[in-house]
């Protein structure tokens, strides 16, 4: 058995939840004594380039998720044309909906279905559209922005696990993403209807969105929320950030032509980055 398979059963037992409070506490805490020296060690341990920063002294951060969730410098991410990357990271997997499947990882599929929350209505429009996944490694930039310019109509809390999201879990645990807690985002857009997906993970003490703060959930139950007064973000804009790491999927009801170059697990992005442009 394979280490990236013992690292994923591993995590079948232990308390996500509980483990990802008490990581929660420990990254909010302001004491320069524990944060200064966590920071640095966080900086030379993943090899995070402070220079794009705007505020690049790690010292000058009340606590590691502010300096986590730091802003970048305002020419630091260029926007570029069509689609493009709402985030730093890695492109995991992208391509075309096939009957309502999407692509985990190799051998692992999961449904437009489960991960937009179990509605078939909410499902129905992506079922023969395009996806694309970005993993947020621990260096990267953990602001997330709107790949077009789009018109929010509701978003849905889905509660669930908090596996590690990182590449090997992704190969490992079936239906990962959609067994995730993870905040569902449906925006309208001039390309029709486009989902936002972030997925929750170890540790991700929890994920912020600019309309609405911290996402506290109130129950262990699907939440929806339709807005009364609906939220334009235009493309490029910042639409919500996690503290410490995790994914964010999306799904598009039309087919994408996504750009040459691009390749599965090894496709490193930035924010801004084309991804590729609408055919038809």
């Amino acid at each position: 058995m394979t280490f990236d398979k013992l690292f994923s059963l591993a995590q079948y037992p232990l308390p996500h939840h509980l483990i990802s409070r008490l990581a929660g506490l420990a990254a909010d805490c302001r004491a320069p004594w524990f944060k200064d020296p966590f920071i640095k060690w966080f900086i030379r341990r993943y090899g995070v380039d402070m220079s794009q920063a705007k505020e690049p002294e790690p010292t000058a951060y009340d606590c590691f998720n502010d300096f986590f969730t730091r802003a970048l410098r305002a020419d630091a991410r260029p926007i570029g044309g069509g689609i493009v990357s709402p985030a730093d990271g890695f492109l995991s997997q992208f391509g075309d909906i096939e009957h309502g499947t999407l692509i985990q990882a190799k051998g692992q599929t999961y449904s437009v279905t489960s991960l937009l929350g179990g509605d078939t209505r909410r499902a129905n429009p992506f079922r023969q559209g395009s996806f694309a996944t970005v993993y947020l490694s621990p260096k990267d930039y953990h602001r997330v922005h709107m790949p077009v310019t789009g018109t929010l109509r509701e978003t849905i809390y889905v509660p669930g696990r908090l596996f590690s999201v990182n590449l090997a879990t992704a190969d490992n645990v079936p239906r990962l993403f959609a067994r995730n807690e993870r905040l569902v985002c449906i925006f309208e857009t001039e390309f029709g209807p486009m989902a936002m997906v972030l997925v929750g993970a170890m540790i991700v003490a929890s994920i912020e969105t600019v309309w609405a703060g911290q996402v506290t959930p109130l129950s262990k139950q699907i939440q929806t929320t339709r807005l009364d007064k609906p939220i334009e973000l235009a493309k490029g804009a910042e639409m919500g950030r996690f503290k410490l790491g995790s994914t964010v999927i999306l799904c598009f009801s039309r087919n994408v032509d996504f750009r040459d170059g691009l390749g599965v697990d090894d496709s490193p992005m930035s924010m801004g980055q084309t991804l590729g442009g609408f055919s038809g």
